[in-house]
């Protein structure tokens, strides 16, 4: 039986702090704000949370091993996987799901055994883009496996979204440009071969 982990949701005044620090006090949100947005997001989270961790599993050949995975909801952050931590998009309540998604996808790489699964494909990426900086090359996978969230689950319209939004960052511009250019669904094919292969 497959396992799907169930996202949790999660405030933490000490490790919002910490956050607040880093970006001053000036025009961040206060907890009340933060924990009544956390509750919106998780009511749209939860209408899509099992169709996107299922297509995630199946089209990446990888499986989920931990059966919930908290998400830390601060009020600026950098957003990562591990501990899985967003911050407050106002005015795109959707944007925070795919952000979400973005960094649950770096989630499932590092799933308990999946490093060792994913290793022959990592190696392939890296020799492949060998030119391109490391944080290009670790995203080209994972924007080939979004690119086929978007089409499957959401819309073009969204893809061209983050695409955009992400764009003054190099290395994720570049790697997106790569997908564009490469095809995500050879890219993905690419990877998912070597999956499992020692």
């Amino acid at each position: 039986m497959e396992i799907y982990p169930k996202i949790n949701f999660k405030y933490s005044w000490i490790y919002d702090q910490t956050w607040k620090d880093l970006f001053g006090k000036k025009n961040y949100p206060s907890p009340r704000v933060i924990l009544s947005y956390t509750k919106k997001m998780e009511n749209l989270w939860r209408r899509e949370e099992k169709r996107i961790l299922q297509e995630l599993s199946r089209i990446t050949h990888l499986n989920w091993q931990e059966e919930s995975i908290n998400c830390y909801v601060v009020g600026k952050c950098k957003p990562f996987s591990d501990p899985l931590t967003l911050h407050i998009y106002e005015n795109m309540p959707d944007y925070f799901v795919d952000v979400l998604i973005h960094e649950l996808i770096h989630n499932l790489f590092i799933q308990p055994g999946n490093e060792q699964k994913t290793r022959r494909a990592w190696q392939y990426f890296h020799r492949r883009y060998k030119n391109l900086p490391f944080n290009t090359r670790i995203h080209i996978p994972l924007h080939a496996i979004h690119s086929h969230i978007y089409y499957k689950l959401f819309n073009e319209k969204r893809l061209k979204r983050d695409i955009k939004l992400i764009s003054f960052l190099p290395d994720y511009k570049k790697s997106w440009q790569v997908v564009q250019k490469d095809g995500y669904k050879k890219i993905i094919n690419e990877f998912t071969r070597r999956v499992g292969q020692s």
